[in-house]
C-alpha cells in the first residue's frame, strides 16, 4: 500500500511538474518575440482577447490604472527604434496552476539603453484551450 501511496504521489508531481515547464515555456517564447520585437510570435502565445493592464506607481502623482489595446501593444513594439536598446529582465517568476488556468507572478527590472527605467511585477493570467497555453490577460506595475 505505501508503494501505491508513493508512486501516485511521484506521478501527481511528474504532471504538476510538466504543466509548470509548458507554462513557463510560454512565458519564455513572449520574452523572447518581446525582445526581437517579433509580433507574428507574440500573437501565437497570447489570445486574440488578450487583455492588457498597467498601474503607474508615483508619490506624487498618485496611482493610475491604465488600459491597452492589443493593437497598440503591437504596434507599440514593431515600432521602438532600432537604436533604443531595451532589456525586461525577470527577476524571479512564481507559477500557480488550476485545471485549464495558470497563473505568473514575476518581478522584473526594465532597462532602456543599459540604464534601469522602471521597476515592478508582471502577472500573466494563461488559459488553456485544447493543448495550448495562452496568456490572456497580463498587467503589471511600474515604479521607478
Amino acid at each position: 500500500m505505501k508503494k501505491i501511496i508513493v508512486f501516485i504521489v511521484l506521478l501527481f508531481g511528474i504532471v504538476c511538474n510538466a504543466q509548470k515547464n509548458e507554462v513557463q515555456e510560454v512565458i519564455d517564447n513572449f520574452f523572447v518575440a518581446f525582445h526581437q520585437q517579433d509580433t507574428i510570435k507574440l500573437k501565437l502565445v497570447c489570445s486574440d482577447q488578450l487583455i492588457l493592464q498597467s498601474i503607474t506607481e508615483s508619490r506624487t502623482k498618485g496611482n493610475k490604472l491604465a488600459d491597452e489595446s492589443v493593437k497598440e501593444f503591437y504596434k507599440s513594439i514593431a515600432t521602438i527604434p532600432s537604436d533604443v536598446k531595451f532589456k525586461e529582465k525577470i527577476v524571479s517568476s512564481t507559477i500557480q496552476i488550476d485545471g485549464s488556468m495558470a497563473h505568473v507572478w514575476a518581478p522584473y527590472e526594465f532597462y532602456i539603453n543599459d540604464k534601469l527605467s522602471h521597476s515592478g511585477v508582471n502577472t500573466f493570467t494563461l488559459f488553456k484551450e485544447k493543448e495550448n497555453w495562452k496568456i490572456i490577460y497580463l498587467i503589471d506595475t511600474r515604479r521607478k
